[in-house]
């Protein structure tokens, strides 16, 4: 009876001891947690033994890790945003600062007007067009631009874009050469999407490339071709990133989201847009997800 008693006290005596120990951790923990910056890489260590103490202790640095990461992401974004908007005024100032210039020579030159007027609405159309891809590629950033896809007809959306840059391409001396084997050809795609994808395909195309512009529709997606200007390869594996512009002088217009909005618009409809450069052309290529809906028995639009 007397051994029993013995042992009973002992395991009494463990029990508090362990008790005590757990008590002092969580409130050492706590204190840490409350003297330490939100900022620090503070990782918890556990002195008392036990698993539910060092599933505590996993559980909070999982917690605190993951609260870093946040603050990270959010300040990497922060930092982009200062950029993305430092480099949009640079680009929004060029052609107000032009078509400031000009309202003011018409007052000077009145009878100079119809070819001002000409020139004056050139630069707010670049100024349109620059708007419109900020308000699109942030749209696309936050999310709050909802795709609605569906098997859709490759190429009617892509001779409307190429009908809309019709002049802009005799002007430049492109001829665009369209290749296809079918044209029942249709991808898992949002057709606003896809029509605003071949247009700033097109529209850089015109901005720097040279010569003609090949475009090519299979069964596997959409390729655009054209050769590159001399002196001014792009870097394939930065080109759809966000205002890369090839040629650092910044003088053919727009703001280096055309190529950004591409790859976001293809992503955010399952698919992929990758570039590579052969034999002095750059090559963008469209990579979807479904397609040939027609061989499927469905229907596109």
């Amino acid at each position: 009876m007397l051994a029993v008693l013995i042992l009973a006290v002992f395991a009494l005596a463990l029990a508090l001891f362990r008790l005590h120990a757990y008590r002092r951790q969580m409130v050492e923990m706590a204190r840490i947690l409350e003297e330490t910056p939100a900022e620090s890489n503070l990782a918890l260590t556990v002195e008392a033994g036990g698993e539910p103490a060092r599933r505590l202790c996993r559980a909070v640095n999982r917690r605190l890790e993951k609260g870093r990461q946040l603050r990270q992401e959010t300040l990497s974004r922060e930092r982009e945003l200062r950029h993305t908007m430092a480099c949009i005024s640079h680009d929004i100032r060029t052609p107000l600062a032009g078509a400031m210039g000009y309202l003011q020579l018409l007052e000077e030159e009145p009878e100079q007007g119809e070819e001002y007027l000409k020139i004056i609405g050139r630069r707010l159309g670049e100024l349109d067009g620059l708007l419109d891809e900020l308000f699109l590629y942030t749209r696309l950033q936050s999310g709050s631009l909802p795709l609605k896809c569906k098997m859709t007809a490759v190429l009617p959306p892509l001779y409307d874009a190429l009908a809309e840059f019709y002049l802009q391409l005799e002007t430049s001396g492109i001829e665009p050469r369209l290749r296809f084997n079918r044209e029942d050809i249709s991808f898992y795609a949002d057709k606003e999407a896809l029509g605003r994808i071949y247009r700033n395909l097109i529209a850089n195309a015109i901005r720097h490339g040279r010569g003609d512009l090949s475009i090519s529709v299979t069964e596997s997606g959409v390729c655009f071709a054209n050769l590159i200007e001399e002196g001014q390869v792009p870097d394939p594996n930065r080109i759809f990133d966000r205002l890369y512009q090839g040629n650092p002088a910044r003088n053919n217009g727009g703001a280096g989201l055309g190529l950004a909005i591409v790859r976001e618009l293809m992503e955010q409809m399952d698919g992929k847009a990758s570039a590579r450069i052969e034999n002095g052309e750059l090559l963008i290529e469209l990579g979807f997800s479904g397609g040939m809906a027609a061989e499927q028995g469905g229907s596109a639009d």
